[in-house]
């Protein structure tokens, strides 16, 4: 991976990740960033497809084309991203209303203090693992060949991805805020990882839904490196701005876990 990134500067930016025109926050430490720019009409905001990127891998690793173009061009000491219906919030966010949820400088800062990275709460299966659930939603050869990867790149990463797989919670959604050393480090593991496992999977057959594999895996691979490296970090909620159908997820969770993942795999 090419590793030319520019200096730094002493402030703190989180990343907005967004495909379409949205309102967001204008304010520091916000900055939007629009992902999958490749090909695009421009809005306004920051673009994945300047520099060095990989924009236009942005239907199969999602917000991670975003994440790459901040290992590689973000300034700022720490960098962060989120998404544009998704946000770290406040401790007692409740009592705010609209963007005034949303972590400010003073609250990264005070995070900052406590550990040199910031991600979601996890997210609890009770009845799942991490391996099943994946197995479940999308296509179980992706974690097979995964696994495969880690051997041969990375061996001692082999068990962290074990025992990570048999946990029944994990962080999700590729959102986080780093110390930018720190940021870069997970990159410059995590992407070598993807580009190696995009060779090897054939995604003809997958639906548009199950070709963001990359996005997908990369969020399962975060805790096997934080597992590994026994990283600390603290933890902090994560709001949608666009309440969630659990009704509709429920029963799709239950229709495919009797089911199957029935969608065509080669």
């Amino acid at each position: 991976m090419k590793r030319s990134c520019r200096g730094r500067s002493n402030v703190q930016k989180i990343y907005i990740a967004m495909h379409k025109p949205y309102a967001v926050p204008n304010d520091a430490p916000y900055v939007p960033l629009q992902v999958g720019a490749e090909g695009k009409k421009p809005f306004g905001a920051a673009r994945d497809n300047e520099g060095e990127n990989i924009s236009e891998k942005n239907p199969g690793y999602c917000e991670l084309t975003g994440l790459y173009w901040l290992r590689c061009h973000a300034e700022a000491d720490v960098v962060g991203l989120v998404h544009y219906r998704r946000y770290f919030v406040r401790r007692h966010w409740r009592f705010y209303r609209g963007e005034k949820r949303y972590l400010t400088d003073a609250d990264v800062t005070r995070l900052m203090e406590k550990a040199e990275l910031v991600l979601p709460k996890k997210r609890h299966y009770w009845i799942e693992t991490t391996y099943s659930h994946y197995a479940h939603a999308h296509h179980e050869s992706d974690l097979k060949e995964t696994r495969k990867v880690i051997e041969e790149l990375c061996p001692a990463y082999t068990a962290a991805f074990d025992e990570t797989m048999g946990r029944r919670s994990g962080h999700r959604f590729n959102m986080l805020i780093a110390r930018r050393e720190l940021l870069q480090e997970y990159c410059d593991w995590l992407f070598p990882l993807l580009f190696e496992l995009e060779k090897r999977l054939d995604t003809s057959g997958y639906d548009d839904y199950n070709r963001r594999v990359f996005g997908f895996i990369g969020e399962r691979l975060l805790d096997v490196w934080l597992c590994q490296r026994k990283q600390p970090y603290v933890e902090c909620k994560v709001l949608e701005t666009e309440r969630p159908n659990w009704l509709v997820k429920g029963v799709h969770f239950l229709w495919r876990k009797i089911r199957g993942n029935r969608t065509v795999s080669r």
